[in-house]
């Protein structure tokens, strides 16, 4: 890339799409506080400062409310986004496609492509899918690293726990049924067992949303080489993700430029195509938190790029590792784009 590009300048010339963040869960909470115009108020500034165009934000329901209240607690998050985007319409949109995040880019709006991680929400009611899929829903984590009437999920370190499971006969459902109607399979928080599955039964590009190398850090919710050659066959693309404990083993591996040596990995093995930014960002909601549990969180801080405005940060890194401007456009946003054409 020529030297008189700087991050910033590139990045306002280029779509950037974050693949994973958990935003909805915090503005559903706050706005229960009766707070409004939480996006505009607490998140747009640092959007706009890391040149973030699209965001896909997931629909977290914690264990806690599980099972009896999943279905509602997602709802309450869909509703409070679609509310943040009627109060500030002038700077939110939602997206549903490709074409959606060109206009949102263009009106200079964020645009919002809604994710469900983990399928709890619609229980063992297939119909429900196509309920979510109308409310927005683009986008299917079939786990958070718990199991639930789909599969198993990845827990993030090695714990006690009986035989493990793949993908059950109603997961085989939900998976023809979501790419029936146009929903994306991500397998972000499954095991290998499910994981293998998924690529045996999907039949369009499936994507790993926020996952890193796992021949880089041992944490299970990171993919193997064979795993990451297998995303690739499906044309799909996997979300380089900023959690500190899924960097590295320890603290000391857990920084920017251990980041990066993910991106280069997962480029050397997958194509320079199939590699996206799927953040993850997490330390927002560190104060949901209670004070035992985040004394016993393995990282201090938590992320290892310190919130979206950050990103210029990362895109010099890489500029100084040696990608062009091809590599970079495809990296921070086109290759997701592609993702959601239909």
């Amino acid at each position: 890339m020529n030297n008189k590009h700087l991050p910033t300048d590139f990045l306002h010339n280029t779509l950037v799409i974050d693949g994973h963040f958990d935003l909805l869960m915090d503005v559903q909470i706050q706005r229960e506080r009766g707070r409004t115009k939480v996006i505009e108020t607490d998140y747009y500034p640092r959007f706009v400062e890391g040149g973030v165009n699209v965001i896909v934000a997931a629909i977290f329901v914690d264990s806690g409310f599980l099972p009896e209240m999943g279905l509602r607690k997602a709802l309450s998050q869909i509703s409070a986004l679609y509310e943040e985007v009627r109060e500030s319409p002038d700077k939110l949109m939602i997206c549903l496609n490709t074409e959606d995040m060109n206009i949102a880019k263009k009106n200079k709006k964020i645009g919002f492509l809604l994710s469900m991680e983990g399928a709890e929400p619609i229980g063992t009611d297939l119909s429900l899918l196509r309920v979510f899929y109308e409310l927005g829903v683009r986008n299917l984590g079939l786990v958070w690293s718990r199991r639930n009437a789909v599969g198993d999920g990845s827990f993030f370190q090695p714990i006690k726990e009986g035989k493990k499971g793949g993908i059950s006969s109603f997961g085989v459902k939900v998976i023809e049924e979501a790419e029936r109607l146009g929903i994306t399979i991500d397998v972000s928080h499954l095991n290998d067992e499910g994981f293998w599955d998924v690529i045996e039964i999907a039949t369009k590009p499936v994507i790993a949303s926020h996952s890193n190398a796992r021949s880089l850090c041992r944490s299970m919710r990171n993919l193997t080489d064979e795993q990451i050659r297998a995303i690739r066959a499906t044309d799909g693309v996997i979300g380089i993700n900023a959690a500190s404990l899924l960097v590295g083993d320890d603290d000391e591996s857990s920084t920017l430029e251990h980041l990066m040596n993910h991106i280069d990995h997962l480029v050397k093995v997958a194509g320079i195509e199939h590699v996206g930014l799927g953040l993850d960002l997490c330390e927002d909601f560190l104060k949901y938190v209670s004070p035992d549990n985040l004394a016993s969180l393995p990282r201090k801080p938590f992320d290892v790029v310190s919130g979206h405005q950050s990103i210029p940060q990362l895109v010099e890194g890489l500029i100084k590792r040696g990608y062009s401007e091809y590599e970079l456009t495809a990296l921070i946003g086109r290759n997701f784009q592609r993702i959601f054409m239909r």
